[in-house]
């Protein structure tokens, strides 16, 4: 082992900073939450340039496609697959919590439920109905998508209009697609700058995490993150392997390969954190640019693979703590509208809990004050929906770019994928 190019390397300062920080978080909880800005400081310095590189890399994908016919019948390949393995995401986290039942022997009293400690997440899912989401994907103003108001599906709207319309305009909009181009390139040599701080904001927010909740308090819902952690990684290695596999895929050396950009969602709990660095290693792999800068972007809002899981799993949670019996109808319906209320969920910690306030509150029979049984792990179960949701958008990649017949895979991969997941780094 050459121990010089370890330590050079970003995954070992990443997962060096993970175990400091839960080390600090057991040992002084005081001084760890103390670190809770630099983590939160992190992030944002993330997401400041995320809808730029979106709203680039999606016109760019789709300008770049040539012909629009092609652009839009890789669209709907892709959304074809999001909704078919989401829709086994779902019911995956039906499957676990139905047999292993972590809430039986909660005995939660309804009355006892605190609301005022999940209001903000009710108020803040209360917009996600049908008629609510289809508005919200116009933003008032095009800047606005871009705002603090906006998210990652409205700038995605504006993304696909707008690549449309370049496309039409042929040569003529071709100086403009070379200033993006050139643009995206900018954005992403800024990522590559703040990536330096990852091990900064991963072992800071890993820190803040373990001071706050600890790990003996946790006691009475381990239960419940131990069956979530088992769904997504049933769903990983049972639904994603074999459909890796039919790409002509490991998934193991998949995740190897991607090992950095797991570290760094598994400190910061957010899938957004490694847009960038997913995309390039994606390319390096050997999947298709065009369909790389449509899929993973469009993914990021449609193929959350992790939040499905744990939304059928919390809910049954919930109403088994309570010990309200649901039939097999009544949790189809929850799978239903799950497939709806999931779409455009961003890969920011504290997405997945709004997106599960929304689901209870179109699921009468289960009360949203419900949330607060498990709002002080949702934390810590909030890792593992970003590892699979990225794990995922990067399989979906990959088998459509094969669908496509773009995707040639680097033959460095299977010879040696440790070695070309270190190439692609550099």
């Amino acid at each position: 082992m050459n121990f010089k190019n370890l330590f050079k390397s970003l995954y070992f300062w990443v997962l060096f900073s993970i175990l400091a920080g839960i080390f600090l978080g057991l040992r002084s909880p005081e001084q760890a939450l103390c670190l809770k800005p630099v983590a939160d400081a992190f992030i944002s310095l993330i997401r400041m340039v995320i809808g730029p590189i979106i709203f680039c890399t999606v016109v760019l994908g789709i300008s770049g496609a040539g012909d629009i016919k092609k652009a839009g019948k890789v669209g709907a390949k892709a959304l074809l697959y999001f909704e078919v393995v989401s829709t086994f995401a779902l019911a995956i986290g039906l499957l676990v919590v139905n047999c292993l039942k972590p809430g039986k022997d909660f005995n939660a009293d309804p009355k006892m439920l605190d609301l005022q400690s999940v209001s903000e997440y009710a108020v803040s899912a209360g917009s996600q109905n049908v008629t609510g989401s289809l508005l919200h994907l116009i933003p008032k103003t095009f800047m606005d998508a871009f705002s603090g108001s906006g998210d990652l599906i409205q700038i995605l709207f504006l993304a696909i209009l707008f690549g449309c319309a370049l496309n039409a305009l042929g040569e003529k909009g071709k100086p403009l697609h070379l200033l993006l181009e050139a643009l995206s390139q900018v954005f992403f040599k800024i990522i590559h700058y703040l990536m330096k701080l990852a091990p900064l904001g991963a072992g800071s927010a890993i820190a803040y995490t373990v001071g706050k909740f600890g790990v003996h308090s946790l006691s009475p819902l381990i239960s419940l993150m131990g069956c979530f952690y088992l769904a997504c990684l049933v769903f990983i290695i049972g639904v994603l392997g074999p459909i890796a596999a039919m790409a002509g895929l490991n998934i193991f050396k998949f995740i190897t390969f991607i090992k950095t950009e797991l570290f760094t969602v598994l400190g910061t709990s957010s899938s957004e954190s490694v847009l960038v660095p997913l995309m390039e290693k994606l390319e390096f792999l050997g999947c298709g640019r065009s369909i790389v800068r449509m899929v993973i972007p469009a993914g990021y809002s449609f193929n959350l693979d992790g939040t499905n899981i744990y939304l059928t799993m919390a809910t049954l949670f919930i109403a088994q703590a309570l010990n309200i019996h649901l039939s097999i109808g009544q949790q189809m319906s929850i799978l239903g509208v799950a497939l709806l209320t999931s779409k455009g969920a961003s890969g920011v910690t504290g997405a997945g809990f709004i997106t599960l306030a929304a689901t209870l509150q179109v699921v009468p029979e289960i009360p949203v004050a419900g949330l607060a049984l498990i709002l002080g792990i949702d934390r810590f179960m909030s890792e593992a929906r970003a590892l699979t949701n990225v794990v995922g958008n990067g399989v979906a990649t990959v088998v459509i770019s094969k669908w496509e017949n773009q995707l040639n895979l680097n033959p460095t991969f299977n010879k040696n994928h440790r070695a070309s997941a270190k190439k692609a780094h550099e």
